[in-house]
């Protein structure tokens, strides 16, 4: 997982998660191509996208581009800690980009029509630190994802 630290000093944004994608696919030995790079924004720009939605976007710019392709570079993505692997309703993997603590959000998921919305709340936030600690657990990490109906499908 990154740091604060490893991200200190970078740009911010998809610059530096690009960049971080760079140097972790460079130490690991392996190649970068065009192809990685388009993958990586179109999930960087579009997340929340399980394979098939993610390959489908990129050959839309690159016909070129094969889903097994789609597949390892999510597969390099999620190793460098640079995604996370979410289940929602839909049952499938969804990716999307994450730096660290950086970029924290929880998620409400319509379970009609799948729309998933992040938001942040300093509140909660604090609650779940105090329940944790409450129980005896020092918080590490965690997830929330809030299952209901959107407004639009009430």
């Amino acid at each position: 997982m990154l740091d604060k630290a490893t991200i200190a000093g970078r740009h911010t944004g998809f610059d530096g998660w690009r960049d971080l994608f760079i140097d972790r696919i460079s130490a690991d030995n392996q190649r970068m191509t065009p192809q990685r790079l388009q993958i990586a924004e179109t999930l960087y720009h579009h997340g929340h996208l399980n394979v098939d939605e993610l390959h489908r976007r990129v050959r839309d710019i690159d016909p070129t581009v094969g889903y097994a392709t789609v597949y390892r570079t999510l597969k390099l993505l999620e190793r460098y800690g640079l995604v996370e692997v979410s289940h929602f309703a839909d049952g499938t993997a969804r990716y999307e980009v994450r730096v660290g603590g950086e970029d924290h959000h929880d998620h409400m998921i319509c379970t009609r029509c799948g729309k998933i919305v992040e938001f942040e709340n300093d509140a909660i936030e604090v609650l779940q630190v105090e329940i944790a600690k409450a129980h005896g657990y020092k918080l590490t990490d965690h997830r929330m994802d809030l299952f209901g109906l959107c407004p639009a499908c009430q």
